[in-house]
């Protein structure tokens, strides 16, 4: 070993290798990864607790919470879903114009949020434009997934890798990074990757059959139910159709009754008044949906559910206790109306939805009379779903898979997003308090509750950027980025800029096949600031190279999750990902140490 190095510097390599190995290897979750650099750095003396400790209030690790909460509001409205649908309209007809509008919309989403989570939102998009067009999946999904990568290229809040960045290069004592500051870096990028796959990289991929994503097998569609109007409906007034046509209003009314009469949708389509009751075939996400908004309320919950024991008659409550029970071969219910089983003074349950293999239901729930495999949505408590699973009458039970899509509240979410947005472009707050500011007004305004915000806070994300925090500061204040550097220098003393940043590039895009962007950049971005400072440069060039190379190399299919999500549904082979990447990843470190230097000249 170097005599020069201290015993600091011993230390911290020590713990840098035991953390790049328990990274690489994965055998403990990268969030208590974290954990032990903390309590190692502060074991060993390197950091003071305080130092240790704070990543958990760094800027990077609230920005990533504070993102993770305005996505989920985005997709708790169906905003996200309802831009993902637009994008395939405008996609059109013809496989260029759909690999051109497919990325590019995908690239600009992906700028203000996980690349992750935009590749599951357009995943179904993208396999429903595959199945209109008739174009094999296998030609547009690693199209999208690379896409959904390189937008996260220009903004600073699109991935965590560029956080650390800019946390980084504060504790260096520059300016850090602004928002849109590697916006002309991240909008080349996805045009390039776009001209790329449109020129070169489509002909290089596969033509395989798609297989449609393994999801759950009990999320089924075409639920009936029945939706009642209440005084002050945004519905009133409308008729049928154009109920039907309002975006994000995902149900088809088969039937109304008023005043105890039912007429068929066919036969009636005058204006909707107050306490209309409307027999409607559904999705799970629109029933969970349905008694959160104004105006309108699942019908059997209105009539039934007060007299439930623990009064999950609330809106509030009611589509967070629903249970689905599938009716057995030979039991005796077959042959009976839910109206004459009396399923609320038989088992303490109110039914709330019926699901149907075969037929189209035109009457009321409580007229159905009840066939071998019909699914029950019921709405209860503990002990009403115990006597429910203990009657022979029922299959199996098993939990209603739906999610609430508050569609009235999704321009409000949009709104908020950009404004926030707006706030840290324009200058007028800091990126972490006007982001958190954010966060707070969609809970604030009802579209998220503050649970819903917890859950999509990914904890190990946020854990994993805080312990990466420290890392970088001991490995400044230790110096061993420093000696690193310095060793780095003896190489590439003689080199211009531009190689030295291609090798910079080079390194990270092989590490980061090993470990996730936030890890390679939280261990090289240390090294790369005190490279340039050792060639009298600014970091930022170096920095960014490092955090563009942990978030575009695209050698293999391991370095973004985003490409294990459509490896499957696009029947994709490894060799898939190498043909396509290698060649883009150079593009990209090309383009990269080109324009990093202009961005941040000597």
């Amino acid at each position: 070993m170097d005599p020069t190095l201290t015993s600091p510097q011993l230390t911290l390599i020590a713990i840098l290798v035991g953390t790049l190995a328990l990274l690489m290897t994965e055998w403990i979750r990268i969030d208590v990864t974290a954990v032990l650099v903390i309590l190692a750095l502060s074991a060993t003396q390197v950091l003071d607790s305080r130092q240790a400790l704070s990543g958990f209030s760094s800027s990077p690790a609230l920005v990533a919470a504070a993102v993770f909460v305005l996505g989920e509001a985005l997709f708790r409205t169906g905003l996200s879903d309802r831009m993902g649908a637009n994008i395939g309209r405008l996609a059109g007809r013809g496989q260029s114009r759909t690999l051109i509008v497919l990325m590019l919309s995908t690239a600009l989403l992906s700028a203000f949020t996980h690349h992750l989570t935009i590749t599951a939102v357009m995943l179904p998009v993208t396999l429903k434009v595959c199945r209109e067009q008739n174009i094999s999946p296998s030609k547009l999904l690693i199209p999208m997934s690379l896409a959904a990568s390189l937008g996260t290229t220009i903004t600073i809040v699109g991935a965590p890798a560029f956080l650390l960045a800019d946390g980084v290069l504060r504790q260096a004592g520059r300016a850090g990074l602004g928002i849109f500051s590697i916006a002309p870096i991240g909008l080349t990028l996805s045009a390039a990757g776009t001209l790329f796959m449109l020129l070169v990289g489509r002909f290089l991929l596969p033509e395989r059959g798609g297989n449609t994503p393994a999801n759950n097998h009990f999320r089924l569609d075409g639920y009936y139910t029945e939706v009642i109007l209440l005084a002050g409906s945004p519905l009133l007034g409308k008729t049928v159709s154009e109920v039907e046509a309002t975006e994000g209003r995902e149900f088809k009314v088969v039937a109304r009754v008023r005043n105890g009469r039912l007429k068929s949708r066919q036969l009636d389509d005058s204006p909707l008044q107050e306490r209309d009751v409307l027999l409607v075939r559904t999705t799970p996400d629109q029933i969970a949906a349905i008694q959160k908004e104004p105006g309108i309320a699942l019908h059997p919950v209105t009539r039934y559910g007060d007299q439930l024991p623990s009064g999950n008659g609330k809106a509030d409550k009611a589509t967070e206790q629903l249970v689905q029970a599938v009716i057995a071969p030979g039991s005796d219910l077959m042959g009976r109306t839910i109206g004459q089983v009396n399923f609320l003074e038989q088992y303490g349950v109110v039914v709330v939805s019926l699901w149907r293999r075969q037929g189209w239901l035109r009457t009321q729930l409580s007229r159905v009379r009840l066939r071998e495999g019909d699914v029950l949505v019921m709405l209860g408590d503990e002990a009403a779903f115990r006597r429910v699973s203990a009657d022979r009458s029922f299959l199996m039970m098993l939990p209603f898979e739906g999610v609430a899509r508050l569609s009235h509240k999704a321009p409000l979410a949009g709104f908020i997003m950009v404004a926030s947005i707006l706030a840290v472009a324009l200058n007028l707050l800091p990126i972490e308090i006007a982001l958190l500011a954010g966060a707070a007004a969609v809970v604030l305004t009802g579209c998220l509750t503050p649970g819903q915000a917890y859950r999509a806070i990914d904890t190990r994300i946020y854990v994993f950027i805080a312990g990466a925090i420290p890392l970088g500061l001991a490995m400044e204040t230790t110096g061993t980025s420093d000696w690193l550097a310095g060793r780095l220098q003896a190489l590439v003393q003689s080199w211009g800029p531009h190689p030295i940043l291609l090798s910079l590039f080079a390194v990270s895009a092989l590490v980061t096949q090993l470990m996730s962007d936030a890890g390679t950049t939280a261990l090289l971005a240390p090294v790369a600031v005190a490279l340039a400072r050792l060639l009298n440069a600014p970091p930022e060039p170096y920095v960014v190279a490092v955090a563009m190379a942990a978030v575009t190399s695209f050698l293999t299919p391991i370095g973004h999750h985003g490409n294990l999500l459509v490896y499957g549904p696009g029947r994709y082979r490894f060799r898939d990902f190498v043909l396509v990447g290698v060649p883009l990843t150079l593009i990209v470190a090309i383009l990269v140490t080109w324009l990093t230097p202009i961005l941040w000249p000597s």
